[in-house]
């Protein structure tokens, strides 16, 4: 009874002076830190993705297909790598060490990168600006650029994940406006990311259009270094979480502790197995309230004769644009900068979107967060569906105004805005929400995780993407027809593509209003529930 006292005024002192280091660390100052962080990265990497299709194409010598193709893969290989920065984060680095491991990385791949252009593949100074020719590039500088790229894709990708997670941290989960904050942060994550990313879709775009890519590199060098220099600034201030250890034989456990029991009837809710308190098994991670879901698995949690006599092991029992008129006047607008309504309509979509329709959405339905996760996504869908249908409307206007034997037609570049405008709405509903659902959807030992399935799933669009535009062309570039995507454009028809692609977000939606209907919500033990459970607590020690 004594030593059973003890441990409990100790699990006091602990939680007592863990709550009072909360209270002096982390919060909107360290997480505005942060978001420059994530604003400064983000600058670094989009100066060097934004232009990759004309650098491949201009001074590597390669073909309009095949630059596309490299690039999707490239970015599809970005967003996989979030999976391995979420794992190391989550299960042994914690999310602070990879953040800085993963930056260090980007900065050594931006170094390369300028390098390799510098002495290797800029030749003649001043070419790949569209009219001077650069000279063919040597195997190694060939070699060292694809190894700096795909650096930069590694660093990158895995920094990204963790850097939101670890903001994330920055708000206590026993404050009630933690949830508010969260939100707030992910929406201004995303806005910070376009702020960076507007920077190198205009004034980096300008300097790489007209043949600096040298220069154009090192400026992202050297946002990548002012970005970890700033993100070192608040080391000592940060909220941590620590890492929970490797997941996947948590998960692994569930599975063969089920299939043990095959011919063991599950128990009830209530006479599953759990640990006491509101913790999990596994140690700082909250414990999920126990759904109907997928049943079967509960034979994992259900105690047998046999549970008792192993000890509880874990295995047995365990819980559960380059081709239209670009010039205004006097005024080019480079192919890539087009980019800029996409960000600006990302800028001014996320104001209008907290200011007006959250608090709009809060008087209808009387929800805090306004509109959920799964109902933004939707609406995401949708726009990003419509955009689809405008571009290929733009792409049938092109066509008409196209001059004969002349590669670029007459037709404004900026009729492209519409469909730009219209991918940044939908970003703002699709992405924000994404991030949001799949960090929050997440037990808590794998957040990073949560948050890099959300990146991996723009890897995987990227490599659908690649493998679309292959199949497109197998099919459609038979006999003497050059196919919807051919080298020239003008003899394609990319507006085929682009309804495509349309009608294939049209059949995502419908899959999706099917998933998100079925779906059920994680549901954590919330204040209510530890006032439960102290309280059951302190009736055993009472009857003890």
């Amino acid at each position: 009874m004594a030593a059973h006292e003890t441990r409990i005024i100790s699990s006091r002192e602990e939680e007592a002076v863990n709550k009072n280091e909360r209270k002096n660390s982390g919060g909107w100052s360290y997480a505005s830190l942060l978001l420059v962080n994530q604003g400064l990265a983000t600058l670094a990497f989009f100066g060097v993705s934004v232009n990759l299709v004309l650098f491949l194409t201009r001074v590597l010598d390669q073909d309009n297909a095949d630059a596309a193709n490299n690039v999707s893969k490239w970015t599809g290989t970005v967003y996989l790598c979030s999976l391995i920065g979420a794992f190391l984060s989550d299960s042994y680095w914690g999310r602070y060490l990879t953040c800085a491991v993963f930056q260090l990385i980007l900065v050594l791949g931006l170094g390369l990168l300028s390098f390799a252009s510098w002495l290797f593949l800029i030749n003649p100074a001043g070419c790949g600006d569209g009219t001077k020719i650069c000279t063919h590039s040597s195997p190694v500088g060939v070699g060292i650029f694809y190894l700096s790229i795909y650096l930069i894709a590694f660093g990158y990708g895995g920094h990204q994940p963790t850097i939101a997670t670890f903001g994330a941290d920055q708000f206590d989960d026993s404050n009630p406006r933690a949830a508010y904050s969260k939100a707030t942060f992910f929406c201004y994550f995303y806005f910070a990311l376009n702020v960076g990313s507007l920077f190198s879709n205009t004034i980096l775009v300008y300097y790489e259009d007209s043949g600096e890519w040298t220069l154009g590199f090192l400026v992202s060098l050297g946002s990548a270094i002012l970005a970890l220099l700033l993100y070192l600034l608040g080391t000592s201030r940060y909220r941590y979480v620590k890492p929970c250890g490797n997941p996947l034989p948590r998960v692994g456990q569930v599975f063969v502790a089920a299939y043990k029991k095959w011919d063991v009837m599950p128990a009830t809710a209530d006479e599953l197995y759990e640990v006491e308190g509101t913790e999990s098994a596994i140690k700082g991670s909250r414990k999920i309230i126990h759904s109907d879901d997928f049943k079967f698995l509960d034979r994992a949690a259900t105690i047998t004769e046999d549970d008792d006599i192993c000890g509880k092991d874990p295995w047995r029992l365990c819980t559960q644009g380059d081709v239209m008129a670009s010039k205004l006047g006097n005024f080019h607008l480079p192919a890539a900068s087009m980019s800029a309504f996409d960000i600006c309509s990302v800028l001014i979509t996320t104001g209008i979107y907290r200011q007006i329709v959250v608090p709009l959405a809060r008087r209808l339905n009387g929800s805090p967060k306004g509109l959920t996760e799964l109902q933004r996504m939707g609406i995401g869908l949708v726009i990003g569906m419509l955009a689809m249908v405008a571009a290929g409307v733009t792409e049938i206007q092109r066509l008409k105004y196209v001059t004969p034997g002349e590669k670029k037609s007459s037709l404004s570049i900026f009729w492209q805005v519409p469909q730009y405008v219209l991918v940044g709405a939908s970003e703002v509903f699709m992405y924000v929400g994404q991030l949001e659902f799949f960090n929050d959807q997440a037990p808590d030992g794998i957040k990073s995780f949560g948050s890099s399935l959300c990146m991996a799933s723009i890897s995987l669009g990227n490599y659908v993407s690649s493998l679309l535009v292959s199949m497109v062309m197998g099919i459609t570039a038979r006999g003497d027809s050059p196919g919807w995507i051919p080298a020239n454009l003008n003899q394609g028809h990319m507006d085929r593509f682009y309804f495509l692609i349309a009608g294939l977000a049209a059949l995502d939606f419908i899959i999706y209003v099917f998933c998100a209907k079925w779906y059920t919500c994680i549901n954590l033990y919330t204040n209510e529930k530890e006032i439960q459970l102290e309280e059951q607590q302190k009736d055993k020690l009472a009857k003890v």
